[in-house]
């Protein structure tokens, strides 16, 4: 129920009781901005003398403290115009309280039967609030600049390492022809390929930029395509070729995905062709289940027909694959028969929809 006030000390009373009701500093202006109320908030926060403030000029408060220029010409020339302003920020240094960010919020009160108005003035201190801001500013800055010398020291270390690991490949590869003995030449020329192949997945990394996820199938691809540029000479050919669905991969898991691959792929062209087959191919896939994946590494060459148990667990190259999925937390499947040869590596229950270069017969998990 609304109650009506019919005496103008009431009203007058009211308004003023609404005014000291007010948080934020307040103050109501005439036309000619002198100062016909004030909240409390205002006199406690300014901390000016009630005597001296009603019926004084704005501009002459506290000894001048609020002619400000930008006060000014929000009241003077924006009001009159607008006759309403939010969010205008003034910064000034005020008396006994230092520099403060204000922002004012005005109004200007016309009225239907009076040729004067009024102009109703509330100021908010966002000063915390700005400096926080800046603060908060500054070290986006900071981490923005640590994040491209981050970056840089990045890209500075995996130049260092590719130039070690081309350091390393090249005394390997001296010393294997320098050695007299045929059972060291080869360990050292396996020892170097075994380098290239790690420079090889590292190159393929720094080119994807350093980011965390790493397109699988261009992985792949540009992978096995540097390797058979490499190990592949003219008197056999071998067409290695990459099926992969579209996905991404951490850049960890590609590592290992990616040593996986050059494992399997250098032996199946240093063993899968022993002499000239038309057709060569060197098949690998990789599927896709949520987080379910299935990488096969295939070929259709002689095969690896496996007499000795003890032969089954291969060298250090079945050493190192097997470290590595076991890391994937993988399991591994060995497949070998007269038409090829068969390596899958599988996370979680996975149906294969690819196709395979072989269809071997005997199988060594």
């Amino acid at each position: 129920m609304i109650y009506p006030v019919d005496k103008l000390e009431d009203a007058q009373t009211l308004a003023q009781a609404i005014v000291n009701t007010i948080p934020e500093p307040f103050l109501v202006l005439d036309d000619r901005f002198r100062v016909l109320s004030a909240s409390r908030a205002f006199y406690s926060t300014f901390r000016v003398d009630p005597e001296q403030t009603a019926g004084c000029l704005l501009y002459a408060l506290g000894d001048g403290q609020w002619d400000i220029p930008a006060l000014r010409l929000l009241l003077e020339t924006i009001i009159p115009q607008k006759t309403s302003m939010d969010g205008f920020e003034v910064e000034h240094d005020f008396p006994n309280l230092g520099r403060r960010t204000m922002l004012l919020n005005a109004r200007k009160v016309i009225y239907d039967n009076n040729p004067s108005s009024t102009i109703l003035l509330a100021f908010m201190d966002v000063t915390a609030r700005r400096a926080i801001e800046r603060e908060r500013a500054e070290l986006l800055v900071q981490a923005e600049e640590l994040l491209r010398q981050k970056e840089i020291l990045l890209q500075e270390m995996q130049h260092r390492v590719a130039n070690s690991l081309q350091i390393i490949a090249s005394i390997l590869l001296l010393k294997a022809r320098a050695v007299t003995s045929l059972e060291t030449r080869q360990h050292l020329q396996d020892a170097h390929q075994r380098v290239m192949s790690v420079a090889a997945v590292q190159s393929h990394l720094h080119s994807s930029g350093g980011i965390d996820q790493i397109e699988v199938s261009s992985y792949l691809s540009k992978l096995c395509s540097s390797l058979g540029s490499s190990m592949i000479g003219e008197t056999q050919p071998i067409e290695i070729r990459v099926m992969a669905e579209d996905g991404k991969i951490a850049s960890d898991k590609a590592v290992s995905i990616g040593l996986i691959v050059t494992e399997l792929v250098l032996n199946a062209i240093k063993y899968a062709f022993p002499t000239h087959r038309a057709g060569a191919l060197v098949l690998v896939t990789y599927e896709i289940n949520a987080s379910d994946w299935k990488l096969v590494v295939s070929d259709n060459g002689g095969g690896k027909i496996i007499r000795d148990p003890a032969m089954a667990k291969g060298g250090l190259g079945t050493a190192i694959v097997e470290a590595l999925v076991k890391q994937l937390d993988g399991t591994m499947e060995f497949t070998s028969g007269a038409s090829g040869t068969l390596v899958s590596i599988t996370h979680a229950t996975f149906s294969s929809r690819m196709p395979q270069a072989t269809a071997p017969a005997t199988t060594v998990n």
